[in-house]
Order: C-alpha cells, then structure tokens, then sequence
C-alpha cells in the first residue's frame, strides 16, 4: 500500500517543506535486494571489559567482507581481525557532511565481559563518540551474556541494563537505524552466524529494539554451506499463503532455496495456484479449522516429509467484548491457534516434522500489548508467545526450534481498509515512523528458519519498527 506521506517528504519539494515547518521526516528503509551488496561498508568496533565474542564475531565479519574499524575502547580488536586475515583501521568520526562511503554502516559493541554496573560508561564512552557517524539505515548491534546465566547478582544487573540502552538507542538514532541487542550464552560463539547476518543486514530493516538469546546447540554447516541458498533441498509449508504476508513469506523461503508447500482455503485456491506457480511451489488447498485437516496435511506431506511450518494464517472478526458474539469469539481462537496445536500435534505424531526442523509461528503486537475491540484476536495471539514458549523445551530433544513474529503495523489489504486517522496512528507511532512491508515478516521469519539459527528457540521477536506503545 502506498504511504503518501513517506513519499512526499522524501521527495525535493516535499523534504524542503518539512524542513521549513519541522515536520517528521521517515526515512525511506534500506531493504535487501538482490542486485545489490547486502553487506558493504564499514562496521565500527566497540567492547568493554574482557570481551569474550569479539574472535567469534572477527570470523563473520571476515566472511561478509565488511571493512572494520576499532574504538581506542576495543584494544583487542586489531590483534583478533589480524588472525582473521580482516583489514582493520582506528575510528575517526566522521564530517556532518561526509559522504556514505565515509560513514559508518553498522555499531557493533561487545558488552559480553561487562560485571558489574560501574563498568557501562563504556557503552556510553563508544556511542558517546560513534553514533554521529552511523549513515543513514544503519545498524546497531549490542553483544552480552543472558542475564539469567550470569554467575553473579551484579553481573545480572549490568547484563540487563543493557537492553535499556539497546531501546533507546532505537528510538534516538532515528533516521531508518536499527538497534538490536544478542544473547548469547556460554558455548554459543560459533552459532552466531546466521543472526548476526541478519541483524547487520537490509533483511531487518524494520526490526528493532529487540532482544534475542542465542543458546548452545549443535550446527550441521559445513565448511561449503551457501550462505546465498541456505534453505537449498528443504521443504516448509506456509498456511495462509495466497496473499499478503502468506505470498511475501512463500516468495522469501523460495528465493532461499526451499520447496514451499502453500496452503489456503478452497475460496482462496485460485489466488494460491498463481502464488505458488510463481514459485514452483506446490498447493493445498485446505480449511485448517476443520477437524480432519491436520491428518490430511500430514498425509499429503507424505514420505518426503517437511523441514520447516510457518503458521501464518489467520482471521480477525473485531467488537469489543460485550458486543461480540460466540462465534466470532470461538473462529478467531479456533483459526489463530487451536488450529496451529493441532496441525503440530499431527506433523510430529505421524514424524512429517524431520528432527532438526523449524516451527516459526505468526503472532502480533496486538498480542503482547492487547488493542480495543480484539480481545479474541489478542487472546489468540498471545496463546502463540504462550505455545512457543512452553514448546522449545519440549521440542529440543529432537532437535526442534520454535520461535514467533510479531508484527505491528504492517501494509497490507487489511490495514489499507482502516479509517485514515487510525491508518496514520498506525504508521507514524514507532521508531521508524512508518509502516512496515509484508516481506519484513517474511525476511524475520527466513531467519528464524535458516539452519544456522538452531540455538534460537523459544523467542518472540517483534517486526514493528519498534513500537512505541506497549512494546
């Protein structure tokens, strides 16, 4: 859908008339394309105390091919991205008026040896003296350890506070940046590829302010794994997949290299032929909501099994809750998420679900903050987090990672049905100042999929340009 107002204060005119009566200028958002570099440029270095994942991050940079730079702070940067055979240069800020190639492309700050409160000037000391010289849709990426692993009550302390300068970083940067803060826990280091490419990458552009925990897990990427075709020789089944967020989702895992399995309503089947075509993908046209579905999907799966479900179908029928009646309330629940358990229930019964698989399911802001006139919707929707939270542990021991999207305010057919005045609200009140695209779901939920993210299980991620209500 078209943003009128992003369009114009990004044009000429329309920039020199905000500038002269100070109005909000979004910035329009660096997006992944394939006829362009998704990694260039130059990433600047920053650590505190004893970091302890800087080597592991030298080896991803030198895999991107990104140029390095290190703050007088990150003294043991030079030495690791020697090793790394990296070429490395000192900070210098940049000029207000330097050009991009002389500004800064990402902010990536090791906080993961930082014990105790004192020790967080060290954060300010860096971002104090780098952020001015972050270009435009930027990236910023703060490393810790979970809190909840930490070996002390100070150490707890300081590695949380870390997600209150991750956030706000988010909110004062502006300019189409994103700030995102990683977890990751003790003997992680060499799973951190794939979330580091996609948080330093065009593929984010509308994720920020959030906070990730990679865990421990075994990885099966060889030394001659495509990073360009990651998801080559799987297969992921995509529900609500004709249109909308389902399309941009099923377009995303095929151009990664996967098989999609489309699925749709029978009213829908003509809408979810032309999707799939598109994509040499296959269709099913099926009712998840009817009761003999979930056996039916497992069966047309056959003995080719399924490596990654993406359940993103989904219904809303919105009233507040004194004038809405039964069945509104009980298809919504039903659709949103008793149909997800019971498809799940079905694919890992019958073992359609291959071990080593990805369950990556659609929740929403609405969710996580409620929203007047969805209690049915909210409740559904928070019933996801719920599901993927009390399912990780229950799906490691086969080696299966279960994880949510939360969009806000996203462009599609649906919000474009919105009275303009809550349209606007919805586009303007977070971090970007602007709505987010379909395919920003789907390049989160491609992640969330890829096979080097097995030690991201049981996570919520929000895909809302960093929302500023409730979020």
């Amino acid at each position: 859908m078209n943003d009128s107002y992003l369009n114009f204060v990004n044009s000429p005119l329309g920039a020199r008339v905000a500038r002269s009566l100070g109005l909000p200028k979004p910035e329009v958002l660096r997006r992944y394309r394939a006829d362009a570099p998704e990694f260039d440029g130059i990433v600047a270095i920053g650590a505190g105390r004893s970091p302890q994942l800087l080597d592991a991050f030298a080896g991803v940079v030198a895999h991107l091919g990104m140029t390095s730079v290190a703050h007088p702070g990150a003294g043991l940067w030079v030495p690791l991205a020697n090793r790394h055979g990296l070429m490395t240069g000192r900070f210098e800020p940049a000029e207000p008026s330097a050009g991009a190639q002389a500004r800064v492309r990402a902010l990536v700050f090791d906080a993961s040896g930082i014990d105790d409160s004192t020790q967080l000037d060290s954060l300010y000391t860096f971002f104090h003296d780098t952020l001015r010289s972050l270009d435009k849709c930027g990236r910023i990426v703060v490393l810790g350890r979970p809190p909840e692993a930490c070996a002390t009550p100070r150490q707890w302390t300081a590695q949380r506070a870390l997600e209150g300068v991750t956030r706000s970083l988010g909110k004062e940067a502006r300019r189409g940046i994103a700030s995102n803060l990683l977890y990751v826990a003790a003997h992680a280091e060499s799973g951190i590829e794939s979330t580091l490419r996609f948080f330093l990458s065009p593929r984010s552009a509308y994720v920020s302010g959030q906070v990730v925990r990679i865990g421990a897990a075994p990885l099966t990427l060889g030394p001659d794994f495509d990073w360009t075709q990651p998801l080559a020789g799987q297969r992921a089944v995509v529900t609500g997949a004709a249109r909308g967020i389902g399309a941009a989702i099923a377009n995303v895992l095929a151009a990664q290299g996967a098989h999609v399995i489309g699925i749709d309503t029978p009213a829908a089947t003509d809408a979810l032929d032309a999707a799939m075509r598109q994509i040499a993908g296959t269709a099913l046209a099926f009712d998840i909501a009817a009761p003999e579905t979930p056996a039916q999907i497992a069966s047309a799966l056959d003995e080719l099994g399924v490596d990654i479900v993406v359940h993103n179908a989904g219904i809303t029928k919105d009233k507040t809750i004194a004038k809405m009646n039964a069945p509104a309330w009980r298809n919504v629940i039903d659709i949103n998420l008793s149909a997800q358990e019971r498809i799940d229930d079905a694919l890992l019964e019958a073992g359609t679900l291959r071990d080593g698989g990805r369950i990556v399911c659609v929740s929403s802001i609405s969710g996580i903050a409620g929203n007047l006139g969805q209690t049915n919707y909210a409740a559904s929707k928070a019933g996801v987090i719920g599901r993927v939270q009390s399912m990780a542990p229950y799906l490691a021991g086969r080696r299966i990672t279960i994880n949510a999207v939360a969009p806000g305010f996203i462009e599609t057919q649906m919000t474009a049905k919105m009275p303009l005045a809550l349209r606007e609200a919805g586009r303007r009140m977070n971090a970007m100042s602007q709505g987010g695209q379909p395919v920003d779901v789907a390049q989160a939920i491609a992640w969330l999929a890829h096979p080097g993210s097995a030690g991201v299980t049981g996570q919520v991620v929000r895909v809302c340009g960093q929302s500023l209500i409730g979020a």
